[in-house]
């Protein structure tokens, strides 16, 4: 019998909290009445306008780093709690690279969701900001297959038959209906569709993939054109997927174009030859990367990932995007040596990656040495304000004061939990971490959150 099974993706915390500074403006207009001023009324003094002048203020470069020993005297309170289980970890000076504290951070962990770090770095170091990705229709061979019209899927999990004016999951998704109106001005008289998923290969589920998670809401099978990245219900958080995200795309299609859906069938292969005769295109990389980190998006994670691997002439297929992910972060001087991993989201409960792996590639994208990778950091979660950390850091007095100063990519699987980001210190020293926890107990999240809390109050000089 299989036990009682945790949920396991980060993707549960939905709400985007962010934190604004508000300017308030006090305007006073003048009195519109029939009558006029009285002067004692025209002498009375304007208040003065209130102002505001927010800023992004540099940490200074001064603020003294903390000491290993200091460290390592801070966090022995809360790294002897026991729900943290078996726990890697590492903590680096963003200015200098130099290595304050680590503890296992050569041994290989199962990382979760902050496997999606090394993701989005590839996809930073591989792929154009504004790169998106094309959903086509072709029109079959009109002696062979007349009527014929042909969904090609290329990549875009963001597509979506939600009317227009409605809201999708995705801002600025692509629509099945802008598809079939383009295929009805394009003169062709469309009888029947057919999906064409052949731009993925292999497998559409990982090793390490639990098919309960496809009910469960936490992934697709992985096929190049799916709505909604696989959800049923296209606005809800907590939606089942599809286990067949292919047909739907297509019947979806069928439906706007009033052909029967239930004659839809997807192609075994390539369809060879066709005229296009509609397109549609994906929000740019960096809104597709900011939901990835955000909400913690596991589709999202995977259709990145093998949009790599087509930059880098690999085949699109869970085995090419991770070794082109690798691959480019091996370039930029990652240590990723223990990595291996059978996803591009994390979700393989088979994947393994080191805290040294983790923390390299953010301490990397915190220097000057890659400027390509600098956007990492604001792709980060804010502790108590954004993302899956927006409802995390503010139970404790430690921990909301930590709140707004960390940012990390969360990782949760069963038994798991792991954190990857940027903190400042209180001292104004900016520091890099990678915390892994496997086997924990059931408080190992928030005993992993005030570990990390623990480096925000550290000033550590002794």
């Amino acid at each position: 019998m299989r036990p009682t099974r945790w949920r396991r993706s980060t993707r549960a915390v939905v709400g985007l909290v962010v934190l604004v500074l508000v300017a308030v403006v006090v305007a006073v207009a003048a009195v519109l009445t029939t009558g006029r001023n009285t002067d004692a009324q025209a002498a009375k003094p304007l208040p003065a306008p209130a102002t505001a002048n927010p800023a992004v203020v540099p940490v200074a470069d001064t603020a003294p780093a903390p000491t290993n020993a200091g460290l390592a005297a801070a966090l022995a309170p809360a790294l002897a709690d026991p729900n943290l289980g078996d726990l890697a970890g590492r903590v680096t000076d963003a200015m200098t690279g130099e290595r304050l504290w680590d503890q296992r951070a050569d041994v290989p962990m199962q990382p979760a969701s902050t496997n999606k770090v090394l993701t989005a770095a590839a996809a930073l170091l591989t792929l154009d900001r504004e790169a998106r990705l094309t959903t086509t229709v072709v029109a079959g061979d009109q002696k062979r297959d007349p009527g014929l019209v042909i969904l090609k899927g290329g990549g875009d999990p963001t597509l979506s038959a939600a009317p227009r004016g409605t809201d999708t999951w995705y801002k600025g998704a692509a629509r099945i209906s802008d598809l079939a109106d383009q295929v009805r001005r394009s003169g062709i008289e469309p009888t029947a569709v057919a999906v064409d998923v052949s731009a993925y290969t292999g497998p559409d589920m990982a090793p390490g993939w639990d098919p309960l998670d496809i009910p469960g809401g936490d992934i697709a099978p992985m096929v190049p054109v799916m709505l909604d990245a696989g959800r049923t219900q296209p606005v809800t958080e907590e939606s089942r997927r599809s286990p067949t995200p292919a047909d739907d795309a297509g019947r979806a299609l069928a439906t706007a174009l009033r052909i029967d859906p239930a004659t839809v069938r997807v192609l075994p292969g390539p369809y060879r030859g066709g005229r296009q005769i509609a397109a549609v295109q994906s929000p740019p990389l960096m809104e597709r990367l900011r939901v990835m980190m955000n909400a913690s998006d596991n589709v999202m994670a995977e259709a990145i990932g093998r949009e790599v691997a087509d930059q880098l002439g690999r085949p699109q297929s869970f085995e090419g995007a991770t070794q082109a992910v690798l691959g480019q972060l091996r370039k930029a001087g990652v240590d990723t040596r223990d990595a291996r991993l059978f996803d591009s989201s994390g979700l393989s409960i088979d994947d393994r990656l080191t805290a040294l792996t983790l923390d390299e590639v953010i301490t990397i994208a915190a220097g000057d040495e890659q400027p390509a990778l600098r956007p990492l950091v604001d792709l980060l979660p804010i502790a108590g304000g954004s993302g899956t950390l927006s409802n995390r850091y503010l139970d404790t007095p430690a921990g909301r004061d930590a709140a707004g100063w960390l940012r990390a990519k969360t990782g949760s699987l069963t038994g798991t939990n792991s954190l990857a980001g940027i903190v400042t210190d209180a001292r104004g020293r900016v520091l890099t971490f990678a915390l892994m926890s496997n086997n924990a107990g059931p408080t190992g999240r928030t005993a992993l959150d005030a570990l990390a809390a623990t480096l925000r109050a550290c000033g550590c000089g002794s």
